[in-house]
């Protein structure tokens, strides 16, 4: 699906996640720790409290680790930080695109990201379950295995929302009103959104989030979604996205023209007040 948060990631039923380098290298790290300490997979498995398949998927460089399992790894092979190292480097690579691995660069040490949407919730926003059910309504369906890696990817990059960053992003979301009156998922996975967004806006003070209304009849945004990213030394970067594919715009006229379209949906949307109420009484509704 489209990540929209920065670009498309797998999670749209397009595009195959790619098996990156560091992904097989981390997967060579556990497996020369596990042996190390003298422990097969089957003794291994169990210590870390995931399954044998699981163990050998991400030995193999075939699944993204989750945290708990990098953690548990490494206490149990004393590893002596080199796993929590290893794993700080993968958070943004499995699970995405191929197309969005570039722009995930660039968002990843954005010092501003502006993102606009009108398709789903962008995925810096989204919870595991809002993730499954945009991924699971769009065809083809994917592989539990895969399905896993996306996720994984996804909810990783949610670390970029953190206000202890140095320096912390500061992010601007634009979202179309009608994209969360669509109740993707159905009323449970939906109510979890509501609360998961209202809690990132109202404890994250680096996050500014919009509404666009169902009503504008003058709309700057028609053309599509869109995101800019200003890099560490001040040049701006920007990112479109369509079915399985994903553009990087790096042109300076094709830059300002987003700024400006970016600009002028900021005046049109309702104010982060006024967006904020708006959400909770449609979560108040549900």
């Amino acid at each position: 699906m489209p990540d929209s948060a920065g670009g498309v990631e797998t999670l749209c039923g397009g595009g195959e996640p790619e098996r990156s380098d560091s992904l097989r290298t981390f997967g060579e790290v556990v497996k020369a720790f596990r042996k190390r300490a003298g422990l097969t997979q089957e003794e291994f498995a169990p210590r870390v409290r995931y399954s044998l398949p699981t163990v050998a998927s991400i030995e193999q460089g075939r699944r993204f680790p989750p945290g708990d399992f990098v953690d548990r790894a490494e206490e149990v092979l004393d590893a002596f930080g080199a796993l929590r190292g290893a794993a700080r480097h993968l958070s943004r690579q499995p699970g995405l695109a191929s197309w969005f691995r570039q722009w995930a660069r660039f968002e990843a040490e954005a010092v501003s990201l502006y993102t606009y949407e009108c398709r789903v919730v962008p995925g810096l926003l989204q919870t595991e379950g809002y993730a499954r059910a945009v991924s699971f309504s769009v065809p083809p369906l994917p592989a539990e295995e895969e399905m896993n890696d996306r996720i994984a990817a996804r909810m990783a990059r949610h670390a970029l929302l953190a206000t202890d960053r140095k320096p912390p992003t500061a992010f601007s979301f634009i979202v179309e009103q009608a994209v969360l009156e669509r109740h993707t998922g159905g009323e449970e996975v939906t109510r979890e959104l509501y609360d998961h967004l209202l809690s990132t806006v109202e404890q994250n003070w680096n996050v500014e989030f919009q509404l666009m209304p169902l009503r504008q009849p003058v709309h700057a945004g028609l053309d599509g979604p869109m995101q800019l990213a200003e890099a560490p030394d001040n040049r701006w970067f920007g990112y479109s996205e369509g079915q399985k594919n994903g553009r990087l715009i790096t042109d300076r006229k094709e830059i300002s023209v987003l700024h400006q379209r970016y600009a002028k949906m900021r005046s049109q949307a309702l104010t982060p007040e006024d967006s904020l109420g708006l959400l909770k009484r449609m979560r108040g509704a549900l």
